[in-house]
């Protein structure tokens, strides 16, 4: 699921990054040109992280099978909803309170890499200890 929302999350970028330049950059302020392609950007590089941990979750590995690493996915994803789809909407439908759920949106993404963080450690942890096991040769 987490590499089929990413993939939706890549293609909408796309798509509104084209609406913007074609569209709304005639109708919108500098700043909130500015503040469109920012979410636009945010949600190009979380696309590809959250497919990333998508495919690392499929990919069949006991170690990326870990309930942390979907954790780290799903926070992606809701951070990139909530940051980029709040800029989104508070620009191109004219509705500024939306724009609130940005700032979550942000720490919610930085939680995201904190978890991504914390996974990474507890994965070089858990294959430490694997190659110290006796009769385990340190070539997978």
């Amino acid at each position: 699921m987490i590499v089929i929302i990413g993939a939706f999350l890549g293609f909408f970028s796309v798509f509104f990054g084209a609406h913007t330049e074609h569209t709304l950059r005639e109708v919108v302020s500098e700043e909130q040109y500015r503040q469109l392609m920012t979410g636009i950007r945010y949600n190009q590089l979380n696309s590809i992280i959250i497919c990333s941990i998508g495919l690392a979750v499929l990919s069949g590995s006991e170690l990326l099978k870990s309930r942390l690493l979907q954790t780290a996915g799903y926070f992606f994803i809701i951070g990139t909803l909530l940051f980029c789809f709040g800029i989104y909407v508070s620009i191109s439908l004219n509705i500024p309170q939306v724009v609130y759920l940005t700032p979550v949106g942000g720490l919610t993404i930085m939680a995201s890499w904190i978890l991504l963080f914390v996974f990474g450690i507890v994965a070089l942890i858990k294959k430490s200890r694997r190659l110290n096991e006796p009769g385990e040769s340190p070539n997978p």
